[in-house]
């Protein structure tokens, strides 16, 4: 009688002593309804294969020891690479029978690559590097099925949502193994009845009694805490399924279903032609006042001023644009007689360029509001966002001109999207911010707003040679002496989130480097 296709992966503790059980992998042709179907054609259960998850359980420990010593109460920084490259190699041995050896040095490369950003800094943009180079590494290595997009995001979300609750699962399994109770049950008596008698031996002879009161017990199970063994769970629940990888692929037994009757009725070629002719006037307009307004430089009627034209539109242009995008992709579906008319295709394309300039438009104001009120995290971020949303619209004129595929256009713009994030996370914004902000302030340029000295102290350590700058413009300031304390306090800061090696950071490192040379450069 075969087995679940569950039990076998989950029970691997159900071994016979001696002669194999063999569960053969599911008819997948046979029974196409199924929709978690193991990778691996067939999962033998024998003493061999039970002594290979002994390695794995004292690999799991050993890691949530490095992951206790690394991170437990310390300030990160080096320590998450050093531990995602432990966790990297103790994968690949612990499943070396279902590596696929022609890619490991893809692998390899994308791993030092998810790495490269936390040397330079850990944050939370670098951290998902670290994750992300993990799991592509790791299911490039042992998953037949990460052959495409929506199975290389299902791998990743199995790896990381659902694959750490394995640990529990496979615990409570293994206890109620015959052979595993009967173990503990085999530990429990002589290990109460060692405790009793050792008691009796200290009552008795005064050397075992200084021996164990030299041993200090209680500090031994000082650091015990619960917080500790929280970490410890966390941490095993986390590694556990690195360690001990497995995989299901998802199949369906039929295609999508087209869209609705309804629907290619709603966006015919007519409505589509009719509808691009009437947003394209009306972008027009739009893109004709920031020509002459924004761009010229006109005078604009006596009830509004300069400034409220250019601040108001950046995050509604933004909105604008992302709903013209929408609607492109929707109506100028592949192969859909909308796509193909020589009248509507160059409709498309004027309107995606007007949107592109209305993206610039957008750019240039939030310019603007900058130039006036200085940068922040924010205005940055909002930088990078119109950056990539005027991308975005360039990749569907190209998706269109090229006869792609929407599926092409999604993978073009998530490549789009991980190049800048991970070119941000080797850039260091708060000294960018710092720096602007000094230079731009009215202290500096005779013009803008006042420096923010509050702000430019909660940017962090990073941000100390932009202070540094700042407090020569405010040397005969009332704020002067305070401004000296936040700077100090900030310096001291840094040295102590910096003391361990642990926390080690290419950016710290420069950083320090930085206060070196200011201690030692001579007074005047």
């Amino acid at each position: 009688m075969p087995v679940p296709s569950r039990l076998a992966d989950d029970g691997w503790w159900l071994c016979a002593p001696t002669t194999p059980i063999v569960i053969p992998f599911p008819n997948i042709q046979k029974d196409s309804a199924s929709m978690t179907n193991l990778v691996q054609p067939e999962f033998a259960i024998t003493p061999a294969r039970t002594s290979i998850h002994a390695v794995r359980i004292a690999a799991a420990l050993g890691l949530a020891g490095l992951a206790d010593w690394l991170f437990y109460d310390q300030r990160v920084g080096i320590s998450a690479v050093i531990f995602a490259t432990a966790l990297a190699g103790v994968s690949l041995v612990t499943n070396l029978e279902a590596v696929d050896r022609r890619r490991l040095l893809p692998a390899g490369l994308v791993l030092i690559a998810g790495l490269a950003p936390a040397v330079e800094t850990l944050d939370a943009l670098s951290l998902g590097f670290i994750l992300l180079a993990l799991g592509v590494a790791a299911a490039m290595l042992t998953n037949r099925g990460f052959d495409s997009l929506a199975n290389r995001s299902r791998a990743l979300r199995e790896l990381y949502v659902f694959a750490p609750f394995r640990l529990i699962r496979d615990a409570i399994g293994a206890l109620k193994a015959p052979g595993i109770l009967s173990g503990i049950a085999a530990w429990v008596v002589p290990t109460l009845m060692s405790c009793v008698f050792l008691l009796l031996f200290a009552s008795a002879n005064p050397l075992i009694e200084k021996w164990l009161s030299a041993a200090n017990l209680a500090r031994l199970t000082a650091n015990l805490s619960a917080p500790r063994v929280l970490f410890w769970m966390l941490a095993l629940s986390l590694i556990w399924p690195f360690v001990y990888l497995r995989w299901h692929r998802t199949r369906t037994s039929a295609a999508m279903p087209a869209l609705a009757i309804g629907t290619n009725e709603l966006l015919s070629a007519a409505t589509v032609l009719r509808s691009l002719v009437l947003f394209n006037l009306l972008f027009a307009v739009q893109t004709v006042l920031d020509v002459v307004y924004l761009w010229g430089n006109a005078a604009l009627p006596a009830d509004i001023t300069y400034a409220s034209y250019a601040h108001r539109g950046a995050y509604p242009l933004i909105l604008t644009a992302l709903l013209a995008a929408g609607f492109v992709l929707v109506a100028m579906r592949p192969d859909d007689p909308a796509e193909q008319s020589r009248v509507i295709r160059p409709l498309v394309y004027l309107w995606v360029g007007q949107n592109v300039m209305l993206v610039i438009s957008s750019i240039l104001r939030l310019d603007l509001y900058v130039q006036t009120y200085l940068l922040t995290y924010w205005r940055i971020a909002a930088f990078i966002w119109m950056l990539l949303v005027a991308t975005g619209l360039v990749f569907i004129v190209a998706r269109i001109v090229l006869q792609r595929s929407n599926a092409w256009l999604i993978r073009v713009n998530l490549i789009a999207v991980l190049l800048t994030l991970y070119a941000c996370s080797f850039t260091n914004f708060a000294a960018i911010i710092a720096d602007y902000n000094v230079d731009h302030s009215q202290e500096a340029s005779g013009k803008g707003v006042t420096l923010d000295l509050d702000y430019l102290n909660s940017l962090g350590p990073q941000a100390l040679p932009g202070i540094d700058r700042a407090s020569k413009l405010f040397l005969r300031h009332s704020r002067y002496p305070t401004f000296v304390s936040s700077r100090d306090n900030l310096v001291e800061r840094f040295r102590r989130d910096t003391a361990s090696w642990r926390a080690w950071g290419l950016r710290d490192w420069r950083l320090r480097r930085y206060l070196e040379e200011q201690e030692n450069r001579p007074a005047g």
